[in-house]
């Protein structure tokens, strides 16, 4: 098992910071930094930022929103992040949720699978510089009866083929996603019920393709927080957990929602959405279970880190992601640290 850093959005004040958690991860070892957007800045920038700073640390999206750009543009921001990085980018993409597709870029969140399905066929066939041609259900290229002629990408990416991750909770998205997919990027993550909420949709997808787990990346983002008050730790993290399960999406669409239920927390996710979206927040958050947190976090000090290490590798994950909590720039760094002893100590790094 690998480690990751995942830094979130920008723009949240600590942008300095963030560099700074990049760059120390970059000496530290660690395989890959990732950034994500949502509403506020984007990914790509921040990549080209962020690789442009370090020397080897691999950078990528998590997620780049299919909404938010036509796939050919998808393919032009991967091969030039790509050249300008050294060969050092990976592609993750995502459909985001209907709320910031619909709200904040005006198109429809309809039919996510196929049109992931599609989308992610016409990035790679552009990144591969084929001359870019296509007809399906939501893109056509060239459009028929114009002037556009099939074209071919002009910028030489570093790889032959730009390792591409897709962004899966539910179980069909799994599934696709282990079929057309070199990884998949993964939230609230468990250990205990990998099985059943993730692994076997994902070994299923690639089961269709006629492919195996092997050199597919599992590639779960894990909140760290570095301490000996476990139940002190794991209350920090009540008001994000409450904020996906109970607030991210409506009540009838919350992949959260759905993915805390399959875990077996039917009744709890009820009443952290029903608080949450009555606007009881606090409610919500002391409704969240301290053992939904404990299986979906890293708390505690270093041995504790390493033996959920253990069982987060055993599990079949490939690369930890980590996201180190802290208010401060020496605390994020602390936990940082403390991620690669505790994988020494684990014995499982690779």
């Amino acid at each position: 098992m690998r480690l990751g850093i995942n830094l979130g959005y920008w723009g949240a004040g600590m942008d300095a910071d963030n560099l700074a958690v990049a760059q120390e991860a970059d000496r530290l070892g660690y395989s890959v930094c990732w950034a994500a957007e949502a509403y506020g800045s984007d990914a790509p920038t921040v990549l080209a930022w962020v690789a442009a700073r370090t020397e080897r640390i691999d950078v990528g999206s998590a997620i780049f929103q299919i909404p938010a750009r036509a796939p050919a543009m998808t393919a032009m921001t991967a091969a030039t992040l790509d050249v300008l990085s050294g060969g050092r980018f990976r592609l993750g993409l995502g459909v985001s949720g209907p709320q910031v597709s619909e709200g904040w870029y005006g198109v429809r969140f309809d039919k996510p699978l196929a049109r992931t399905r599609e989308y992610v066929e016409i990035v790679r066939k552009a990144m591969s510089r084929e001359r870019l041609t296509h007809s399906g259900e939501h893109w056509t290229l060239p459009l028929p009866d114009g002037p556009g002629k099939p074209l071919k990408l002009t910028v030489h990416p570093v790889r032959e083929r730009i390792p591409l991750y897709i962004a899966a909770i539910g179980p069909k998205n799994l599934e696709q996603t282990g079929e057309i997919a070199d990884g998949a990027l993964l939230i609230f993550f468990a250990p205990e019920h990998a099985g059943e909420t993730t692994l076997g949709a994902l070994r299923a997808g690639r089961e269709r393709a006629g492919l195996t787990m092997e050199g597919f990346d599992v590639v779960p983002t894990v909140p760290l927080a570095l301490g000996d008050d476990v139940d002190a730790l794991a209350d920090t993290f009540r008001p994000y957990t409450a904020l996906y399960v109970g607030g991210m999406g409506s009540r009838r669409q919350n992949f959260y929602n759905r993915l805390a239920r399959r875990m077996g927390y039917e009744k709890e996710a009820a009443e952290i959405q029903d608080r949450y979206l009555s606007g009881d927040k606090e409610g919500a958050a002391a409704a969240v279970p301290r053992q939904l947190i404990d299986s979906t976090t890293l708390l505690g000090p270093v041995e504790r880190i390493a033996d959920r290490m253990r069982a987060y590798a055993e599990a079949g994950v490939t690369t930890l992601s980590l996201a180190p909590a802290g208010f401060t720039l020496e605390e994020r760094i602390a936990a940082l640290r403390a991620g690669v002893e505790a994988l020494e100590r684990s014995g499982t790094a690779s």
